[in-house]
């Protein structure tokens, strides 16, 4: 009878694992000796020095590159290609030709190029430094380990859990649903192993492995690694796949670079996929150049016919291209993106992908798993009670037998059943020995476990969701008897069920069977589930974070909204979403999601924010239905479940505390449990996203009204307005005015709402907000021709020094007009390096052609009469500015 299985007097009779046939073991001796290893792994010392010989179990990657190489690359730009071109010119014309013929030379105009050309390298290469060194920083708090079973140095046994890139070959590995395959591997014994191999084929359903020799496997083994056939193998597991469910035990075959991922990682690696923030940048980059290619030829034509001088003409259409490409925009990206990894760091948030910033900033929807995200990763088992709602220590004793023996990765309730068990008064049914383990799947959604005193009897104790279990029972156990499971019966557990729900427990029940004579096997497949007797349920209680009420009304107040994607019931679901104060109206569960099309899914996901009772494929398609909206979509999980989504996400967040598939799948994760880190990282996001688009929108516009004013002046003037020189080196003091934007503030409206590239709105913003500088231009044109009398060739440098001048500080003042849609100085006020980096280019900008530099350069100093007229002229400049921006903002509803 059952109850033979609890008399704690019996002995206990060790459990012996068995190979499936003597040839099996046979070849897994040879596999051992090949390998030079045994059943219970390498000692210490042979594994080590194994490492030494074959290095790490790493395969290639993008790698931090020698400072040397680095620096090398900060100069490879397309816009630093442009400032060489034209320094070569500059250099032949300017001082090779002078200096052949015995005229004087002038190299100053390729010095002020070269400078250029070295500080937007420079200053590039020393934020990607800093970048590199950050984000290897922020990964080494980061771990994946592997379970490997080695021998001290007192040739025992001990199984622990190292550094991934530790394992070398012949190192015998445990897996269970979660981890990553640390390396290829040739299976030893598993049970119930589903693999999901889809990095490496593509293909979403897991592939069940088995121990058993094939041919294919045995040439895979005797070539210390994988090939391409060997895919198809069902007892070897590679590198870089993962442990859906199952468990197994396996020898390491091929580590590192020669692994089959390995192989596949030099061939890709360098190669990345653009991601939506590198099209943002691109599609920005493309415009200005399209509008250089544009503007740089009418600019030569004009000057070259109405100058009758070409060659000045070319030089100075070279010079006018300088000025409209945005030469420090990779380092300005750059500086940006690496002050919000280090901003993020400082709250416990760790950047894996550098891009994944903005696109934080530009999520409009917040997918959440909800165990052990909204909830709190500790739970309690608060009762174990009879199906008539009793306690009952017997249910206890079956749920401690079915956690305790389970081998896989043993979830927060497993952990709550033996810590329970382990505390409880009475004693727990030790004699009984583990046979044999039906593991834990997310289609099955129940986890058994067989055990036996004896083999003439086995007693198989499952645990798992409600609705799974009563659907596979056929009785009940009530007050010492067996009765039939009748629909009253199922209705009445139901209830139960729903009780306990409504008051926020989570919720398994708890079914047996018993095997005697022929029944009895080695080993069980899931059909042995059928027929179950329902003993009991647990009930458990996981309380809602914290942090996870106000994260919800954070991110709601900045315009993201959060949706829940779990695979709890919805009655549960619906507790704790009104705990967290997430309303969840009408819940939609795997069925409704099953029984819409994509266009009906992504209605339904704009009008529901709850779904339960999801597969993981089904949380993925969500997530891929609300991107094909148009929107910008994050997903927040830490379980094996939550890994299809954290890939197929814009921005994938996880924990550190998380399955080692999820936190590699993840672009970001999170090292505290506080969830307003997230609200953190949006703000951050927007943050560095606004601090880039007011660099492009600065440069775009105040470029196009350089040019339009060339032109204008080109057109009227007999000389040219600006010698090539002045303009680049007006330019490069404007650049190096916006180097302090990283460390710019943003205003609070922007960070209101997400943000997204707009390559059309930065064409608008130019065309319409630039031209008004040039207003201000050409009355400096009329002032110099006019007032102060430089309306000759001979009084050109005059002329040419009023409007680098004017140029210069209206350029520079835009910075603090364009960088907020508020008033400056009055309603809002640029950080501190904005304003000692802007006043000290202004300031040297008035100096200048004072100087000796300013006569290199062909300036002159300016009469005093001059600077009221300056003063007037920027004044009015602010004040039409600001109108600029209101008529704007009226106009299209947005700034930047």
């Amino acid at each position: 009878m059952f109850f033979t299985f609890f008399n704690k007097n019996q002995s206990v009779r060790p459990h012996k694992g068995q190979w499936a046939a003597r040839s099996t073991e046979q070849n897994i001796d040879a596999l051992f000796t090949k390998f030079g290893s045994g059943q219970y792994g390498l000692t210490e010392s042979d594994a080590h020095s194994r490492l030494e010989a074959e290095g790490r179990n790493e395969v290639a990657r993008e790698r931090v590159p020698n400072p040397l190489v680095q620096l090398l690359r900060a100069f490879n730009n397309p816009f630093i290609y442009v400032l060489l071109i034209i320094s070569a010119v500059s250099f032949y014309s300017d001082y090779w030709l002078p200096l052949q013929t015995g005229e004087e030379t002038d190299g100053t105009g390729v010095t002020i190029i070269v400078s250029m050309v070295l500080i937007s390298g420079i200053m590039r290469f020393w934020q990607e430094f800093r970048s590199n060194k950050a984000a290897q920083a922020l990964q080494a708090m980061v771990h994946t380990t592997a379970t490997v079973t080695r021998r001290n140095a007192q040739d025992e046994p001990e199984t622990r859990e190292i550094p991934l890139d530790e394992l070398v070959r012949g190192d015998v590995v445990r897996l269970s649903a979660g981890d990553m395959v640390p390396a290829d591997i040739r299976l030893l014994d598993s049970r119930d192993l589903f693999v999901s191999q889809a990095v490496l084929t593509g293909e979403s359903l897991p592939v069940e492995k088995y121990d058993t020799l094939s041919a294919v496997a045995e040439k895979c083994a005797d070539a210390e690694g994988a090939s391409g056939q060997a895919l198809d193998s069902r007892n070897m597991c590679f590198m870089g796949t993962n442990v859906v469910s199952g468990t197994a035990t396996a020898l390491v075959v091929a580590t590192g670079a020669r692994t089959y991922f390995g192989s596949l990682a030099k061939n890709i690696v360098g190669s990345r996929a653009q991601t939506a923030f590198d099209k943002g940048v691109n599609s920005v980059s493309w415009l200005l150049i399209r509008f250089m290619l544009l503007m740089v030829p009418v600019v030569f034509l004009i000057n070259g016919f109405t100058k009758g001088d070409w060659s000045d003409a070319f030089m100075f259409a070279l010079a006018v291209a300088v000025g409209l490409t945005p030469e420090m925009l990779p380092m300005i990206v750059s500086a940006n993106l690496a002050k919000g990894a280090v901003a993020m760091s400082r709250h416990q948030v760790v950047v894996k992908r550098l891009n994944s910033i903005q696109n934080f900033g530009a999520m409009d929807i917040l997918c959440t798993d909800k165990t052990g995200t909204l909830t709190q990763d500790r739970i309690i088992l608060e009762r174990h009670v009879n199906p008539l709602g009793f306690m009952d220590d017997s249910v206890l004793e079956l749920a401690w037998l079915n956690s305790f023996h389970q081998s896989g990765m043993k979830n927060l309730m497993d952990r709550a059943i033996v810590h329970y068990g382990d505390t409880a008064e009475n004693g727990l049914p030790n004699h009984l020995h583990k046979v044999d383990e039906l593991p834990f799947d997310f289609v099955r959604r129940r986890l058994s476990v067989i055990v036996a005193e004896s083999d003439t009897e086995h007693l198989l104790v499952c645990k798992g969701a409600v609705e799974e279990m009563l659907s596979i029972a056929s009785h009940v156990y009530v007050q010492g008897k067996v009765v039939e499971m009748d629909e009253q019966w199922r209705e009445r557990l139901m209830d139960l069920t729903r009780s306990y729900n409504r008051d926020g427990f989570r919720v398994l029940a708890l079914g047996t069977k018993v095997f005697r004579g022929s029944e009895v096997r080695e080993q069980y497949t899931t059909a042995a589930e059928g027929n179950l007797i329902i003993r009991g349920f647990l009930t458990f209680l996981d309380p809602p974070k914290d942090s996870a009420g106000p994260a919800i009304a954070a991110l709601r107040e900045h315009g993201v909204t959060v949706k829940v994607l779990t695979g709890d019931t919805p009655v549960i679901t619906a507790k704790i979403c009104h705990d967290v104060g997430l309303e969840p109206g009408t819940v939609l569960t795997e069925n409704d999601v099953d029984a819409m099309n994509d266009a009906e899914l992504l209605t339904a996901c704009d009008k529901h924010d709850v779904f339960a009772k999801l597969t993981p494929m089904q949380k993925s398609r969500i997530i891929k239905t609300l991107q094909q909206g148009g929107h910008t979509v994050g997903f927040l999980g830490d379980g094996i479940n939550d890994a299809p989504g954290l890939r197929d996400a814009d921005v994938g967040i996880s924990v550190d505390t998380a399955a080692d598939i999820a936190k590699e799948s993840a672009d970001i994760i999170l090292l505290e449990k506080s969830l307003m880190v997230l609200e953190q990282g949006v703000i951050k996001g927007r943050e560095t996203f606004g601090n880039i688009m007011k660099y492009l929108n600065m440069t775009a516009s105040s470029n196009f009204g350089n040019v339009f004013s060339v032109l204008v002046a080109s057109a009227f003037i007999p000389f040219l307005p600006m010698l090539p020189v002045q303009l680049l080196l007006q330019n490069l003091m404007y650049d190096f005015s916006q180097l302090s934007l990283p460390w710019d503030t943003v205003d609070k409206e922007f960070l209101q709402k997400p943000r997204k590239w707009d390559a059309k709105n930065i064409g608008r913003f130019m065309v319409w907000i630039g031209p008004t500088s040039s207003i201000f231009d050409i009355t400096t044109y009329a002032l110099m021709w006019f007032v102060f009398g430089a309306a000759s060739v001979e009084m050109q440098s005059l002329f040419q020094s009023g409007w680098f001048v004017e140029g210069l500080l209206s350029q520079t003042l835009v910075v603090h007009m364009l960088r907020t849609r508020k008033i400056p100085f009055v309603q809002s006020t640029a950080a501190l390096p904005v304003l000692l980096l802007t006043g000290v280019v202004m300031a040297l900008g008035i100096y200048i052609p004072f100087s000796p530099l300013g006569g290199l350069v062909g300036l002159q100093p300016l009469p005093w009469s001059y600077f009221p007229w300056l003063v007037a002229t920027l004044l009015c400049y602010c004040c039409v500015a600001q109108g600029m921006k209101i008529v704007y903002m009226r106009r299209f509803g947005r700034w930047y």
